[in-house]
């Protein structure tokens, strides 16, 4: 046992997809102790908050500032105002109204407000241009002039008693708070989804519930497929021919549209985790129950077999003492295939709209199905789906990874 340890942890592409499965299998242990409470808390109101760290407006204006005196600062904050969006629309009212733009820079920040504030008349009414489109320049040319204009915001509270607004303080533009003075400060590496629940905590525990599927899965397949290859490879006969009609016509029927028909027929409010691996368990198993067949056939012949048959021994311990432990690493090298297939099938079922209830616990799939409803990948929330996307690459390329390390340990014709 030692010896055969020795020989796949030297196995370089066995160590690689190792070492990548058992980080991903330590953040899910170790980040809900950090970052513990429901993966599904809806945190946010609006939808798709960008990954960053989020300060309570309400805390920091109540907190004790200290005056910097930044010579880009005003820059800065024009460049923000500006996105790429209110540049190009600018530029369009320029042309809408035949002004040129020849040689004009729209990254260059103050050669486009110059240009604006030479040429923008509120009360032009380009042709061609809706009222709303001219309501949006308007808003829009406001929002420049308040960032030259304003140099201190008062924060007023209404007096119960006069019903008039006091003033309680300022906020000049050189006065910054340090956040962690801040009562409540809220990193999200990740955003929020459409739901405005923090990505990275669901995406940890969908990593951990579709795994769970894939084993469930992979058990469940393995377990069938190595149970009726054995019979079949080890009886014969009937029996043989039995077991393979059967595997025979599941062979033929396509494994993912059984597995569609199957789910569909179950109902949303009876697919939980559990049921959904189950499924794609007893619809997966044909091809290992084929692969032990054959090897089961090359063994059954072989010298210690028939001795123990000479010896009395019973169908069961002869299938388990002098067969099983032949095959044993190609039924592991089976069932690391399988809970990859099974963690895949999972994430394919969901983004048809067939995977667990949504509201017991997020999978994989589920968050794909969810950006994609709410058309993340068209608005450019890519932290809803690409991290997604990421993990289940992630979780697949080291299982295959340690599937093909521990052949080349086993497999003779692929040994240095």
């Amino acid at each position: 046992m030692k010896n055969t340890l020795r020989q796949v942890f030297h196995s370089s592409k066995f160590v690689v997809g190792f070492v990548i499965f058992v980080a991903i299998l330590l953040t899910m242990f170790i980040y809900p102790l950090v970052n513990p409470g429901n993966p599904l808390q809806m945190i946010g109101v609006g939808t798709f908050a960008k990954p960053g760290t989020y300060v309570s407006l309400y805390d920091a204006t109540k907190t004790n500032t200290e005056t910097f005196r930044l010579p880009d600062a005003d820059e800065k904050r024009l460049v923000k105002l500006l996105t790429d969006a209110d540049r190009v629309a600018m530029v369009e009212w320029f042309d809408a109204m035949g002004i040129s733009v020849e040689g004009l820079d729209i990254s260059d920040t103050d050669a486009l407000l110059d240009m604006w504030k030479a040429n923008y008349d509120p009360a032009a009414k380009p042709k061609g241009m809706t009222q709303a489109k001219r309501n949006f320049y308007k808003r829009l040319n406001n929002s420049i002039a308040e960032i030259g204009a304003a140099e201190t915001l008062i924060i007023t509270e209404k007096n119960e008693e006069t019903g008039e607004l006091e003033e309680q303080g300022k906020i000049t533009k050189t006065d910054y708070v340090n956040t962690s003075a801040v009562a409540n400060v809220k990193t999200l590496p990740l955003g929020t989804d459409n739901f405005g629940r923090d990505v990275l905590k669901e995406l940890i525990s969908a990593a951990g519930t579709s795994l769970l599927i894939g084993l469930l899965a992979g058990a469940v397949a393995t377990l069938v497929g190595l149970t009726l290859g054995l019979l079949s490879g080890y009886v014969g006969g009937v029996v043989d021919d039995i077991i393979m009609f059967i595997t025979n016509i599941f062979t033929v029927i396509p494994g993912f549209v059984l597995l569609i028909l199957i789910s569909y027929s179950i109902g949303q409010e009876q697919r939980g985790a559990t049921v959904v691996a189950l499924v794609i368990g007893l619809t997966s198993w044909t091809w290992t129950t084929r692969s032990v067949r054959s090897q089961v056939i090359s063994l059954r012949n072989r010298d210690h077999v028939n001795l123990s048959k000479l010896s009395g021994h019973n169908l069961v311990r002869i299938i388990v003492t002098d067969i099983l432990p032949y095959i044993a690493s190609y039924v592991v090298m089976a069932f690391i295939l399988q809970v990859s297939s099974g963690i895949l099938a999972e994430a394919q079922l969901s983004l048809l709209g067939l995977g667990p209830r949504t509201t017991e616990v997020p999978t994989l799939g589920l968050m794909m199905n969810w950006a994609m409803l709410y058309s993340a990948h068209t608005n450019g929330s890519w932290w809803a789906y690409f991290p997604v996307i990421l993990t289940i690459t992630l979780i697949s390329f080291s299982l295959n990874l340690m599937n093909t390390g521990l052949d080349q340990v086993f497999n003779p014709t692929l040994r240095d």
